[in-house]
């Protein structure tokens, strides 16, 4: 890890810089994945599942059948939490539907905006290591809600055929409407381009490794919109000195343990506090079954100490986290500080796994400074916003000398003569 006590802002730019990820002609790859897809159809995705994930798997659709085994291998216990955070995840998105207000802006003049759901969305849910059952509820709560006619996923299969038994209950439970055995970047191909099995869809959603990422940005050459840019995970914690070191640490790591790529930032105003949590970590980590992962993460990752916590936002704001956790004791003084942050966490006891699994915000967010300009996923993800505008014949007459004019000075004649013509 990386230790700075009190440094320069002339030096932030170089703190708050991510890894950087070997790129090994990803693209060239990408390319080649979305021609052989396009090209050989199923029989393309059922080669790639031999070649990347040993995985023989002849037909490329879940079964009714597999999808009824799959809640049979899984613990009343973790039905029951699957349930209760989709019912917090529904209750928070159901919120944020918007009623539709009629505004009339000129006498006889009536302008208003109407939401279209996303006939056809897809989503991608990495499996392998850490199978994200969760990202199922995180996508396809909001995308019933919002009134998506199809939802289709795509998660890779395991050595024996097989996708992770979680992901297929939270995908029934939620509404799915096909589920397909494929992973990666071959996945994102057929969901953008379609296949024999696989329909084409209209936005894809969704995390995944460096090569997902780069074939959700390559499907947008399709027509194909995405979710947002994304990179490997990572969160930032705020502590002064009534922040718990013990509980820093430990959020710190609950992100670090992703994966190798993902970076954690620890930023504190409290010598005490910055010395016990690094100590913390260095105890907390060797307890984790996935601190291979964790160590790694920490070698790209920083702990610094700032002056104030005004300048603890401002070193926060620069970063743009993912996750931005607000260890500190009056944490409603400080948020309208926050300008840069995909989700936060205020207070000692709302640690970053809450937004991961059950509080019910969506923890699919803009990583790698994309919060910079991007929002996490919402329901607005799911739907169209298209604008209605009625006119009257005294709406015209009231509005109609002030187009003209434009249209006219414009140049375009025959944008002022659609006005002229039916003011005559």
């Amino acid at each position: 890890m990386k230790i700075y006590r009190y440094p320069t802002k002339d030096s932030w730019k170089d703190l708050v810089k991510r890894p950087v990820l070997e790129q090994k002609e990803i693209s060239g790859l990408i390319t080649d994945i979305f021609a052989e897809v396009e090209k050989k159809g199923d029989q393309a995705l059922r080669e790639f599942n031999k070649k990347f994930d040993k995985a023989d798997t002849q037909l490329i659709s879940v079964t009714k059948q597999e999808i009824e085994n799959a809640e049979k291998q899984i613990s009343d216990e973790l039905k029951q939490a699957i349930q209760q955070a989709k019912e917090n995840i529904s209750k928070f998105h159901a919120s944020q539907r918007q009623q539709i207000q009629k505004i009339e802006t000129t006498e006889g003049v009536v302008c208003w905006r109407e939401n279209r759901a996303v006939e056809r969305v897809g989503i991608y849910i990495p499996g392998g290591t850490a199978p994200l059952f969760s990202t199922v509820l995180m996508l396809a709560v909001p995308a019933n809600l919002a009134g998506c006619k199809e939802i289709i996923l795509c998660s890779p299969p395991d050595k024996n055929g097989n996708i992770n038994p979680a992901i297929l209950f939270a995908a029934n439970l939620c509404g799915v409407s096909e589920i397909f055995k494929t992973g990666g970047a071959q996945a994102v191909a057929a969901m953008a381009l379609g296949t024999e099995s696989i329909p084409q869809v209209n936005k894809i959603f969704g995390p995944g490794n460096q090569f997902v990422v780069a074939a959700k940005e390559y499907a947008q050459r399709y027509g194909v919109a995405i979710d947002m840019p994304a990179g490997p995970s990572e969160v930032l914690v705020i502590g002064d000195e009534q922040a718990v070191p013990e509980f820093c640490a430990a959020d710190l790591l609950s992100q670090a343990e992703h994966g190798s790529d993902s970076q954690v930032v620890f930023v504190t105003t409290n010598l005490k506090v910055f010395e016990e949590t690094i100590e913390a970590v260095g105890q907390q980590i060797r307890d984790l079954p996935r601190n291979e992962f964790a160590a790694q993460a920490l070698e790209n990752s920083s702990f610094v100490l700032v002056n104030s916590l005004e300048e603890a936002l401002e070193f926060s704001n620069l970063y743009a986290p993912e996750h931005l956790i607000l260890a500190i004791g009056d944490f409603e003084k400080y948020i309208p500080l926050v300008q840069n942050a995909g989700s936060v966490f205020l207070g000692n006891y709302s640690c970053e796994s809450a937004g991961d699994y059950a509080s019910g915000t969506n923890h699919t967010l803009p990583t790698n400074a994309y919060a910079k300009n991007y929002s996490g996923v919402s329901l607005d993800s799911f739907v169209k916003k298209i604008t209605f505008q009625y006119l009257s014949k005294e709406g015209l007459q009231n509005l109609g000398k002030t187009i003209e004019l434009m249209a006219e000075a414009e140049g375009l004649f025959a944008h002022k003569n659609a006005v002229s013509i039916r003011l005559k």
